[in-house]
């Protein structure tokens, strides 16, 4: 597992809100909502489309292709068509800062 990455400052992402940043050559999705931040790989497990584009629903996002909806908070894909999940990604908080850690 790689360390912790500075990939925003708290106040760059509203709440509710996202931004998709790199990290290790990833593209990750992060999210604030309720006061809490997330991160997802930035891509639908049904064709690779880029979640970040798509509409935040409460701690859900929504895929801009097709409409297959993710939990932000683990992955889980909660809507056809996608059936498997996408990778959730540790972040924590230091100071105004967020960061990343990713997982395999």
């Amino acid at each position: 597992m790689s360390e912790f990455v500075p990939v925003a400052k708290v106040s760059e992402i509203p709440d509710p809100g996202k931004k998709l940043v790199e990290v290790d050559d990833r593209l990750v999705a992060v999210f604030h909502v309720g006061g809490q931040f997330y991160a997802l790989d930035d891509v639908c497990t049904h064709d690779g489309g880029p979640l970040a584009e798509g509409q935040l629903d409460g701690y859900h996002i929504i895929c801009p292709r097709h409409g297959a909806r993710f939990d932000i908070r683990t992955g889980e894909a909660l809507t056809m068509p996608a059936t498997e999940p996408t990778t959730a990604h540790e972040v924590k908080i230091e100071g105004d800062t967020v960061l990343v850690r990713l997982r395999d």
